[in-house]
C-alpha cells in the first residue's frame, strides 16, 4: 500500500503510521479533519504545520515531514485541543510520542533549542524523580553551546542571586520515595518509542 500526498511530495510509510497509532494510543483513526484542534491551539501561529495537519500526515505515514517538523516541539501540551475535540483525540500525547520517536531515531529537529531543553528538563527527573533546576539549566547550557561569555556571566550572576534568595538550590535534591519507579517509567516509554 503506497500513499502519496502531493502537497508533501513524500511516499507514505504505513508502518510508521501504525507504529505511532499503537504507541500513542491517541485515537488518530477517529480524526475527520474538523480543524477544532488547530482553531483551539494557542501556539498554532508558530507551527510549520498546524495540529490537524500533523494528524493527517501521521495517518498518511509521512514520517520524514512529521519528525522534522517544528510543530512536535512547539506544542505546549495545554490540552485545549483535547478538551474541544469531538472525538477526544489526544494530540499532546501524539506530539510527545512523535518527539520521542524523533529523539530515538536521531532526527534533527527544526527547533534544536526546544529539543535540547526537552532533554535537559527530563534528565533530573529521570535521575532524582523530581526537578533540579540547577542541573537542568547547566545541562541545557552545555547542550546548546551557543551562549557568549557575556551570556554565561549574566546567567551565573542571576543564578547566584537566586541561590542567595533561596529560589534555586545549589545542592541536588534527595531522591523522592518513588524515584526507582519513575526511572522504570522512563525505561518503558523509551522502549515503546523504539
Amino acid at each position: 500500500m503506497q500513499l502519496v500526498c502531493d502537497q508533501f511530495q513524500e511516499t507514505g510509510d504505513p508502518a510508521f503510521s501504525k507504529r505511532v497509532k499503537e504507541v500513542s494510543e491517541s485515537g488518530l483513526e477517529r480524526c475527520y479533519q474538523c480543524l477544532t484542534c488547530t482553531l483551539s491551539c494557542p501556539v498554532a501561529f508558530a507551527m510549520d504545520y498546524p495540529p490537524h495537519q500533523i494528524v493527517r500526515m501521521v495517518q498518511l505515514g509521512l514520517k520524514e515531514q512529521v519528525l522534522r517538523s517544528s510543530t512536535i516541539w512547539i506544542c505546549a501540551s495545554c490540552l485545549s485541543c483535547v478538551t474541544r475535540c469531538p472525538n477526544e483525540i489526544d494530540i499532546p500525547h501524539l506530539m510527545d510520542t512523535l518527539h520521542q520517536i524523533a529523539l530515538h531515531e536521531g532526527v534533527a529537529a527544526k527547533e534544536p533549542a526546544v529539543a535540547m531543553f526537552h532533554e535537559a528538563f527530563l534528565a533530573p527527573i529521570k535521575k532524582y524523580g523530581r526537578q533540579y533546576e540547577a542541573m537542568m539549566t547547566i545541562g541545557y547550557m552545555l547542550r546548546a553551546r551557543q551562549f557568549s561569555p557575556k551570556d554565561l556571566l549574566n546567567n551565573a550572576l542571576l543564578g547566584f542571586k537566586m541561590i542567595t534568595k533561596r529560589k534555586l538550590k545549589l545542592l541536588p535534591p534527595h531522591s523522592i520515595k518513588g524515584a526507582k519507579e519513575i526511572r522504570g517509567i522512563f525505561e518503558k516509554t523509551e522502549e515503546r518509542g523504539k
